[in-house]
């Protein structure tokens, strides 16, 4: 069975980390090919991180930041989800 969806916040989440590994890969002036390269992945995952549709396994996440020189835990950092 497959398994629920998860929480809007988590999927608000995910954007906000892909948008900031977006930034980050500008920032060290990459392209996501060359970001690929660096990590050992390739551009259509990056391309679906960066666009939130798909989350990155931690090690991805890590390969990514230290590609383009960015701290795990900038690309991840979120204030305490909202609990009503």
């Amino acid at each position: 069975m497959p398994s629920a969806p998860p929480p809007d916040w988590v999927l608000d989440h995910r954007r906000v980390v892909g948008a900031r590994i977006r930034a980050a890969r500008l920032h060290a002036g990459l392209t996501q090919e060359r970001l690929a390269e660096l990590a050992g992945m390739d551009r259509q995952a990056i391309n679906r991180i960066e666009n939130g549709h798909q989350s990155p396994i931690l090690d991805n996440l890590l390969l990514i930041a230290r590609a383009a020189g960015a701290d795990p835990g900038d690309l991840i950092r979120w204030p305490a989800p909202d609990r009503d």
